[in-house]
């Protein structure tokens, strides 16, 4: 693969590459490069977690990129997710793993490694504390955001070190790319400010698109880019958010039934971002079939096509929703064989399902 198809590959995951120019000088320089992912265990598994990851981690890999997936749950445990009980965070992230396993994830160049592991060591809460002095609390509080949290709510000390260990993973493991969604972009930046500070490297940043939720966004305001994108995302507080990895058929059809959708509307439209993220990257076409009094049924080869005459009224939100609910539930079927046939992926999926997902 030539310079140019791999970082070609790579623009195709980042909504946002900080930056270009040193992707570029990173490929040409390095022929062992480690991408940084990580992950709190925090309920049950949605399509963006599963499926679009698993796009995104597919086209890094095919570019020549080795991942280091963090199971996050020293971080998890210190955000209060499952009500803080580490040993429920870890059985969540176990079932992770079974659920990227199913659904087609490279995982010949995905290395998974736990904090619980990483936290062992005495160098890495050395780099921490190294991290935590660099900069004012008020910095770190900035970046509440990638723990799902706000900068003005009440934080506890836990919460404040998550970003220096969040920082101080991308070092350890050695890590020259991050490649987590938009709202991880503050604490990535950090990174790039404190690595050459502390006689590290300044890691590219590729940010995926965040695909959004399925009920109706909220009225838009003044919120900047990276604010907006974590508004409008799916929710694990709220279930019908967002499609679950092993919903059942009637599970899909009742929330995409529901989603907002409204007609010739493109912007902030779920159902489309379900086509254009997930549906055109697995599959070759769109198949809207409707009665000949509609218009026939209508093939659409890319998203383009499918965008336009969505937007123009050619296309009715109920005929793309059934096409939508049948391609999702085709992606979803060997995750639930698998779930229903793999004893211990069967067990893991029981546990999680009784676990309370706390905010």
């Amino acid at each position: 693969m030539t310079l140019e198809e791999r970082i070609k590959l790579i623009q195709e995951v980042g909504e946002e590459i900080i930056t270009d120019e040193d992707l570029k000088v990173l490929l040409q320089k390095d022929n062992q490069i480690i991408a940084y992912d990580g992950f709190e265990p925090s309920g049950q598994i949605h399509i963006a977690q599963g499926i679009l990851r698993t796009i995104n981690v597919n086209k890094m890999t095919k570019a020549g990129i080795k991942f280091k997936m963090l199971v996050a749950d020293w971080h998890a445990y210190a955000n209060n997710k499952m009500n803080g009980d580490l040993e429920r965070i870890q059985i969540v992230g176990k079932y992770f793993i079974e659920v990227w396993k199913a659904c087609g994830m490279d995982l010949s160049h995905v290395e998974f490694v736990w904090a619980s592991d990483l936290v062992k060591d005495p160098d890495y809460w050395k780099l921490v504390l190294q991290i935590s002095k660099t900069n004012s609390l008020k910095r770190f509080i900035r970046t509440a955001e990638i723990m799902g949290r706000d900068e003005s709510m009440d934080l506890t000390a836990a919460q404040i070190i998550y970003p220096c260990m969040q920082t101080a993973d991308i070092f350890i493991l050695g890590a020259t790319i991050t490649q987590l969604g938009m709202d991880q972009r503050k604490v990535n930046m950090l990174a790039r400010e404190i690595g050459p500070q502390l006689g590290f490297w300044k890691p590219v940043v590729v940010s995926h698109h965040m695909l959004m939720g399925l009920s109706q966004p909220p009225a838009d305001s003044n919120q900047d880019k990276t604010s907006r994108t974590i508004a409008i995302k799916m929710s694990k507080s709220h279930p019908d958010s967002a499609i679950y990895m092993t919903d059942t058929t009637q599970d899909i059809k009742r929330k995409i039934m529901k989603a907002w959708a409204p007609e010739g509307i493109t912007k902030e439209n779920p159902v489309l971002e379900y086509c254009k993220y997930i549906l055109f990257e697995r599959f070759n076409e769109i198949k809207i079939e409707r009665p000949d009094k509609f218009g026939g049924s209508v093939v659409y080869k890319s998203y383009k096509e499918l965008e336009h005459d969505y937007e123009n009224k050619q296309l009715h939100p109920l005929d793309l929703k059934n096409a939508v609910i049948h391609l999702l539930d085709q992606l979803l079927d060997p995750v639930r064989t698998h779930f229903e046939e793999n004893k211990e992926a069967k067990d893991l999926l029981k546990q999680v399902q009784s676990f309370q997902v706390t905010r």
